[in-house]
């Protein structure tokens, strides 16, 4: 099973201990939020890996060797000339993710219990181009779906700006967004011309015409470190489990 990481963010918000590491090496009781992702993932089955790098990425790559890649095969795609976004980023690695099987793709920031074996399973028992993982919590930004959990839109809570790209007379409930997806290879052949590209905006025009869905997991314990503030509460998560 494969999977990408997404580890090639700026961290600005997480300065200015990001102005030394990039924030995928950053130190969680002892280990790394990279390390946690991968170990997290293996666990549910990962054996091949993409982990694209920008910010300071030698130091990822220098990590990732000095550990001897974990005995697992890891691919790095190098965005060090041009951050390409979420969806930019994807689109470059499909060398090393494209064939028949669905994929993880999983923010390096994120901390949680989420079991991912259920998450592939629900994906995989559906005819989903991608399963988003989602929860209700407070959020700046919401996925928009409908009691069938298919995206139909997005909202920013802070500006009120509002797309709706099918179901426009249904009730539709706001989700936030987990940073774990399981997509379908067929994603590749949606991929628009441009290189640099937000994977949510990609979902959107999707949708449109194929499913995106959602699997909600409230009973997980889930958090995304994004400032420094945040550092204290991920030494106390980690200290309750271990992915």
């Amino acid at each position: 099973m494969k999977a990408m990481i997404l580890a090639a963010g700026l961290g600005t918000r997480l300065k200015p201990i990001t102005e030394k590491i990039p924030k995928a090496l950053l130190d969680i009781k002892g280990t790394t939020l990279l390390e946690l992702a991968i170990r997290k993932l293996c666990k549910h089955g990962v054996d091949s890996f993409v982990v694209n790098i920008h910010h300071k990425g030698e130091q990822i790559i220098e990590f990732l060797e000095k550990k001897n890649y974990f005995n697992l095969h890891i691919d790095i795609s190098d965005e060090r000339e041009l951050l390409l976004d979420t969806g930019g980023a994807l689109k470059k690695a499909e060398k090393y993710l494209k064939g028949d099987d669905a994929f993880f793709v999983y923010n390096v920031d994120t901390i949680t219990d989420l079991d991912l074996s259920a998450l592939f399973d629900d994906h995989k028992s559906s005819n989903a181009i991608a399963t988003l993982a989602v929860m209700d919590r407070p959020s700046s930004r919401y996925l928009l779906v409908n009691g069938e959990n298919v995206l139909c839109g997005w909202e920013n809570a802070k500006t009120k700006e509002v797309i709706i790209v099918r179901d426009k007379n249904s009730k539709l409930a706001r989700k936030a967004f987990s940073g774990i997806h399981v997509i379908s290879p067929l994603l590749f052949n949606l991929m628009p011309e441009e290189n640099v590209f937000s994977i949510i905006s990609l979902y959107l025009k999707v949708a449109v015409n194929n499913q995106i869905k959602v699997f909600e997991h409230n009973d997980s314990n889930w958090m995304d470190l994004g400032k420094i503030q945040d550092l204290n509460a991920a030494n106390e998560m980690i200290l309750k489990f271990l992915p």
